[in-house]
């Protein structure tokens, strides 16, 4: 059996979730090695040798060091091409292509609204923070405009890039789920009939049930 690649950082980070979810679509045996952030893990100095700027998650495929998630998902998608969803990432050009525009409209116009909600609505009372109201108005503007582009687009296709699942689609899990779940914004998803049925069926995804188990599972003690 291959040596499982380790995956460092806690599951309830959407950029840690969003590699383990192209793990499990990619049937990639991983270990995922707590990281307590909350102790400055993160910044001790052996972790700034695999992560530099010290966040999660960081990556390690044998001699292989790897951070930034979506790059990572690139990265084992071409690696195991050839086992689990072998559609994960396509295969011809163009639907690279297509999966790389969508890539990019989750990175640029997607995730810094999205992000900022999350933080505001899911985390920030966590930490006993002052939730910042302008944030949240304005955050919730933009990803209204985003989530009406999708709304056009995913009444021409089942997924963003297509027909079939993707990276694309995957990638927006993360912030989704916390928008869904934890927060009043996940009508902003489910009212819209298209955005809805699309967020129905790739948060039923085995792999990423997978992901929300393992987030609701007491984290394992560091090291």
């Amino acid at each position: 059996m291959a040596t499982p690649v380790k995956v460092y950082g806690p599951p309830m980070s959407t950029a840690v979730s969003r590699v383990l979810a192209c793990l499990l679509e990619k049937d990639v045996n991983f270990q995922l090695i707590p990281v307590d952030m909350s102790k400055g893990e993160h910044k001790k100095p052996d972790y700034l040798k695999i992560q530099p700027f010290g966040q999660v998650p960081s990556f390690q495929d044998e001699s292989i060091s790897l951070f930034e998630s979506r790059a990572i998902c690139r990265y084992v998608s071409e690696k195991y091409a050839n086992q689990g969803n072998k559609r994960l990432y396509g295969t011809n050009p163009l639907e690279k292509a297509s999966i790389e525009q969508w890539l990019e409209a989750e990175g640029q116009s997607f995730n810094p609204p999205s992000s900022a909600l999350v933080f505001q609505l899911a985390f920030a009372p966590r930490m006993k923070l002052k939730q910042d109201l302008g944030v949240i108005k304005q955050s919730e503007e933009k990803l209204a405009k985003v989530l009406d582009v999708y709304e056009q687009r995913l009444g021409e296709s089942r997924f963003l890039a297509g027909d079939e699942f993707t990276l694309a689609d995957l990638s927006h899990l993360p912030n989704t789920q916390y928008l869904v779940s934890v927060t009043e914004k996940g009508e902003m998803f489910t009212k819209r009939k298209n955005v809805g049925r699309w967020w129905s069926e790739i948060s039923g995804r085995d792999s990423w049930k997978k992901v929300v188990d393992l987030q609701k599972a007491p984290p394992p003690k560091s090291a």
